[in-house]
């Protein structure tokens, strides 16, 4: 069971994308390269996020991409479930109902009726981690970094950001 690492470049993409200025978008180039990845593979991901209507492109020089809500009405889970997908994570494949100890014969009707034991605790626990991931937002992500990063960390990014802007114009 594992999140793909698109999931990681979205939050933090989006986290990026909430410290903005309102009205001012990045471009997927710059956030890319600020990541170290490719700008195609970072735009399959916007597009995921677009489709959830979690951000906006805006065209031209001056364009990119900037939040299509408010940075706390976007959650973790909001950002997983456009990049993975909204299916749980367990699929219950029923293999109670395929034990040689019901083959032949009449079947009891719980052997192909209700949720079993194994696939309820599956999905009890899975619904816990969306609870969690729909308890953070980007507003929460935006705090919690601005308390526990490096200042200097902060500025550099900051720096890098101001002066990626300015090359466009």
């Amino acid at each position: 069971m594992q999140l793909g690492v698109g999931v990681e470049y979205a939050l933090h993409s989006m986290n990026y994308l909430a410290s903005l200025p309102p009205g001012v978008a990045l471009s997927l180039r710059d956030l890319a390269t600020f990541q170290g990845i490719t700008e195609t593979y970072l735009a399959k991901i916007f597009a995921k996020l677009a489709k959830a209507g979690l951000v906006l492109s805006t065209p031209g020089v001056k364009g990119g991409y900037r939040l299509a809500r408010d940075p706390a009405d976007i959650t973790f889970w909001d950002v997983v479930s456009a990049v993975e997908g909204g299916q749980y994570l367990f699929r219950c494949r029923n293999v109670r109902a395929e034990c040689i100890l019901l083959q032949g014969g009449a079947h009891p009707e719980w052997r192909s009726t209700g949720v079993c034991t194994i696939h309820a605790v599956m999905m009890e626990a899975e619904e816990r981690m969306r609870d969690h991931l729909r308890s953070k937002n980007l507003v929460w992500l935006r705090d919690h970094l601005a308390r526990t990063l490096p200042e200097a960390q902060k500025q550099a990014a900051r720096a890098w950001f101001v002066e990626a802007l300015s090359r466009r114009g």
